[in-house]
């Protein structure tokens, strides 16, 4: 990697423009805070819902209208939109990701829904993050990198800690609650670990001497299409949440 992780985050919120990165990030995460820490089951359901619908809606927006119209452009001009547009996704869509996947999985547990809440956090992180984490080191070639090992450490290492603590408060939940786990655990491999990879490596590649814009352009395709299947696994969620909320707590 060419750049320290600190320096890439830095160049790219100031691509980004740092009052938007900072305010994409801290709205809605310390929205979630709140809630949790001082509010009430429906603020919490409100967090949820509207963070999880800007996260579908902006999905389905780049893999339906953005997508097509950029396809329809020579490279470079493509690049050029990447460039603008990239360093704002990088802080946007992870924010919304994670609003909107822990605010639902504390809602079900305070509605009773989800059961031994952390140790399900626990088997969640590890089941979700390590898989996304061994995709992040594979595309960076960082398996030896002391940076990436400590992440993984610390994110799958905790998880597996937490799982452990609280073994006893396990219980499997209904069959719809399982269903949407496993669409999160997915969406989450592939937000954490396809998209936002993608992401930084556009940015490396815009800042270094010789930018490929070709590579440019390929990545940013790639996401938008990726972001279709997120969004189509979205929507499916949306169905079982519906499911769930009139047609019982379990299939």
């Amino acid at each position: 990697m060419s750049l320290s992780i600190t320096a890439t985050v830095r160049g790219m919120a100031e691509r980004a423009n740092p009052a938007f990165g900072a305010g994409v990030v801290l709205v809605p995460v310390g929205l979630f805070v709140a809630a949790v820490l001082f509010g009430t089951v429906q603020q919490l359901t409100y967090v949820h819902v509207m963070a999880g619908v800007l996260w579908t809606g902006i999905d389905l927006f780049m893999a339906l209208v953005l997508g097509p119209v950029l396809g329809g452009l020579d490279v470079e001009e493509r690049a050029s939109v990447f460039q603008r547009f990239t360093p704002k996704m990088t802080f946007l869509m992870p924010t919304l990701a994670f609003t909107t996947i822990f605010a639902g999985m504390v809602l079900a547990g305070r509605m009773g829904l989800l059961p031994g809440l952390a140790a399900w956090g626990g088997l969640f992180t590890v089941v979700a993050m390590g898989p996304a984490l061994l995709a992040v080191g594979y595309q960076f070639d960082s398996f030896t990198d002391w940076r990436w090992l400590a992440l993984f450490a610390l994110i799958v290492g905790g998880g597996a800690a937490s799982l452990l603590a609280n073994l006893g408060t396990f219980a499997l939940p209904g069959g719809a609650i399982l269903l949407a786990l496993a669409i999160v655990s997915v969406l989450t491999i592939i937000g954490f670990g396809v998209l936002l990879p993608g992401e930084a490596r556009m940015y490396l590649e815009m800042t270094s001497e010789n930018p490929d814009t070709e590579l440019i352009g390929a990545i940013g395709m790639r996401n938008a299409k990726l972001s279709g299947v997120e969004g189509v696994l979205q929507l499916s969620i949306v169905a079982v949440m519906v499911y769930i909320r009139w047609g019982g707590f379990g299939f």
